[in-house]
Formats: structure tokens, C-alpha cells, sequence
């Protein structure tokens, strides 16, 4: 039994509902400014082709934001040119 605790645990936290995140939009905000303040969190961006993406903000250049754990493929990450995000989809309520 003492084995089998730690593996609930971890199983319980793994299950545990996206904490929702602050979005604060400003008039000299840009897609490059929204995603880094959202950086370590989970977002949702939508480009012009209509693709939608989902996962954690790992990275934000001027040019490019890399999406980690990917959902669906969370072993995988993604970079997505800035330029090609027409929508930052973030979750604001639990």
C-alpha cells in the first residue's frame, strides 16, 4: 500500500483541472507580448490556415513561439511563426 500512495498522488495531480490564467490586454500589446506574459502557461493559438494549437508557451521571439506538450501530443512541441497567429485563445475561469 505504501507503494501504491505515491502513484495515486501523481495520478491525482496529472488529472487536476487547468488553472485559469490572467489576461490583461493593453492598447501597445502585440500576439509576441500576449503569448510571453502567458509564458509556463496553457494556451490555445489559432493561425490564418485555421490550425488551432494547443499547449504550454515555452518560448517567444520576435518571430516565433514555441507550444510545449502539445495537447493530444504531449510529447511533442510545436513553433509557430508569430505572424501566422490570428487568435491567442486563453482559459480566464475554473
Amino acid at each position: 500500500m505504501k507503494t501504491l500512495a505515491p502513484v495515486l498522488l501523481m495520478a491525482a495531480l496529472a488529472a487536476a483541472p487547468v488553472l485559469a490564467a490572467d489576461l490583461d490586454v493593453k492598447a501597445s500589446d502585440t500576439v509576441e507580448s500576449v503569448l510571453a506574459a502567458q509564458k509556463g502557461k496553457r494556451v490555445t493559438v489559432r493561425t490564418r490556415s485555421g490550425l488551432e494549437v494547443s499547449g504550454t508557451v515555452k518560448a517567444v521571439t520576435p518571430k516565433l513561439v514555441q507550444i510545449a506538450q502539445l495537447q493530444g501530443k504531449e510529447f511533442y512541441d510545436a513553433v509557430v511563426p508569430v505572424e501566422a497567429i490570428d487568435a491567442v485563445v486563453v482559459r480566464t475561469k475554473d
